[in-house]
């Protein structure tokens, strides 16, 4: 009865112990009664072994019930919500062991409590249907807290990046040639690079590449450009590399089959952006264009280019070493997706240091505020159809609040989509930290905006911007007034 799998284990462990607490036995009256160790007995209500059969009828025997009683899956009331938790595999779906949290420890705070436990898990479990949140949304939510809770800096995958450049040569110069990274793919790691590999599917040109691993095929999409093609190779290194088997084939994550996959996604992602903009030599870059007493956007897009990068590489960088190289800690980083055809923006990428900044995504459906540069130059860039990247800067304190926030935003046509444009923005907190960091802080010729979370939840009365009435800031009025005169009564 030793191969029993974990839900099985962990159920058997919740019944002793009940039982045994029902019957009033601590751990030393259990272990005299069954004739068997406390620690032994301490494993077993943990979910952490199952025992033999005749150490079952010992344990039966002790707690004065029968075996099939004791080893049927029948619950009591109280225990039904734990197993209805562990039927719905949602404790499974999360990637406890991320964050060092054994699967039964979660259980047996459940346990201790199931009805009011068993009953929160159960509205979780409806929130997750009610906004048709899907494993994916678990998965990328703790992919998002993982980085957080790490500053989104692994000193390992820096470590694996110089070991990389050291045994297969690469030159310290940036940027590395494309020709470079495909020979490299193709000699040393057998790959056969396909350069329009997907034109022939008309389904997969939203794709930049897809990998075919029985014929160690990487076939590409033909729009890409350069920077996309040496970012592509540098991921598929990574994967090579770092033995990551449990991985996506696909360019962008599509279907997910386990936390494993996004987890190896994501360090393939750091990987590649590191081979492209070594630490030392990037870190150099962007302290020198901090002293600058005045902003400069066309020498703040001359970094990125400096290292063939594009404006998400780019920014990815920026969160890897402005934590923990420069201690600018409290920072948000946006992705904006602007769909031309439909008009609509979404946040399709964020991350958060420090705690959850003011800008953020939401399941609510509501306008983003237009005031942010975020959104206005995008605006700008649908005007503007030449094709050219663009970049801004902003200081946007939000409404109600003291929080300020120096904003840089580059802006680009979306590839290979032309349907869609993006941007990227960094955020920064205004603090004592960043003032005696950044010199053009204080520039006198960027702009200053008042900005709100979104339309329906902003109070301005004069916003030329506005996109949609604040329809809860005035509910949220209309409750004040309700409470005020409540209180008055």
């Amino acid at each position: 009865m030793s191969n029993k799998t974990q839900n099985e284990r962990i159920i058997f462990g919740l019944k002793v112990k009940q039982l045994r607490q029902e019957k009033g036995l601590s751990f030393a009256d259990m272990a005299k009664k069954s004739k068997m160790s406390v620690s032994y007995l301490n494993e077993i209500e943990k979910g952490k072994k199952y025992p033999k059969e005749d150490k079952i009828h010992q344990i039966a025997n002790a707690l004065d019930v029968s075996f099939n009683e004791l080893t049927s899956r029948q619950l009591s009331r109280n225990l039904e919500p734990v197993n209805q938790l562990l039927q719905s595999n949602f404790l499974n779906e999360l990637p406890l062991d991320l964050f060092g949290i054994e699967l039964s420890k979660v259980v047996e705070i459940i346990a201790n409590a199931p009805v009011r436990v068993g009953a929160f898990i159960s509205t979780l479990l409806e929130l997750s249907r009610s906004y048709a949140l899907k494993e994916e949304n678990f998965y990328f939510g703790a992919l998002r807290s993982f980085l957080e809770l790490n500053s989104n800096y692994f000193p390992e995958i820096e470590a694996a990046v110089d070991r990389f450049c050291q045994e297969h040569q690469i030159p310290k110069g940036r940027p590395i040639p494309v020709e470079t990274l495909q020979r490299l793919l193709e000699n040393q790691f057998d790959y056969k690079i396909v350069e329009n590999g997907l034109d022939p599917y008309p389904e997969l040109q939203g794709l930049r590449s897809v990998y075919v691993p029985e014929r160690r095929e990487l076939l590409l999409n033909s729009q890409l450009s350069p920077k996309q093609k040496a970012f592509t190779y540098g991921k598929e290194m990574a994967f090579q590399y770092m033995n990551m088997e449990e991985r996506a084939f696909t360019s962008s994550l599509m279907r997910i089959n386990q936390f494993e996959e996004v987890l190896n996604h994501a360090r393939a992602t750091y990987f590649s952006v590191a081979l492209h903009m070594p630490l030392a030599m990037f870190v150099d870059d962007i302290r020198a264009f901090f002293r600058r007493k005045t902003w400069n956007g066309e020498a703040f897009l001359g970094i990125m280019n400096k290292y063939l990068a594009n404006p998400e590489m780019f920014y990815h960088r920026l969160t890897n070493v402005l934590p923990e190289f420069f201690g600018l800690d409290k920072l948000f980083f946006l992705r904006f997706a602007h769909d031309l055809r439909q008009d609509q923006y979404d946040i399709d990428r964020e991350l958060h240091l420090s705690h959850r900044h003011h800008p953020h995504s939401n399941g609510l459906f509501e306008h983003y505020c237009r005031r942010w540069i975020a959104l206005s130059m995008l605006e700008e860039l649908r005007k503007d159809d030449s094709g050219k990247i663009i970049v801004g800067i902003q200081r946007s304190r939000y409404i109600g609040t003291e929080d300020e926030y120096l904003c840089l935003t580059i802006a680009r046509p979306s590839y290979p989509d032309p349907q869609k444009n993006v941007s990227v923005t960094l955020g920064l907190k205004v603090t004592d930290e960043l003032r005696s960091t950044i010199g053009f802080l204080d520039d006198e010729k960027i702009p200053f905006r008042m900005v709100n979370k979104t339309c329906e939840r902003c109070s301005l009365t004069d916003c030329k911007e506005r996109a949609a009435p604040p329809i809860v800031a005035d509910r949220r009025q209309q409750f004040k007034a309700i409470q005020k005169r409540l209180q008055e009564l």
